[in-house]
């Protein structure tokens, strides 16, 4: 799964879950039965992790280019900035 890809199930799965809170909600009202609401609510939740936790081929649209190792070899790697104050020392 790609960047846009996490992305895309992130926003799928909020969706839904919202959705299915305010339907398992208003059916638990109507119904008057809280066991009605949770089994709603516990179904769309399944549905939502079938939906957005496998990796389906619409969340890797955009995949990763990785560097080739002999190309990585090419590219110098960035060198960290050591600071020369000491932490708790003051001047």
């Amino acid at each position: 799964m790609d960047w846009q890809g996490q992305k895309l199930a992130e926003q799928i799965m909020q969706v839904l879950l919202l959705v299915f809170a305010v339907v398992s909600f208003v059916a638990g009202y109507v119904l008057g039965s809280f066991q009605m609401m949770m089994l709603v609510y516990a179904g769309g939740v399944t549905l939502t992790a079938l939906i957005t936790v496998p990796n389906w081929p619409f969340f890797n649209r955009r995949p990763l280019n990785w560097l080739d190792p002999s190309e990585a070899e090419k590219h110098p790697k960035p060198q960290v900035a050591v600071s020369s104050k000491k932490k708790g020392t003051k001047k």
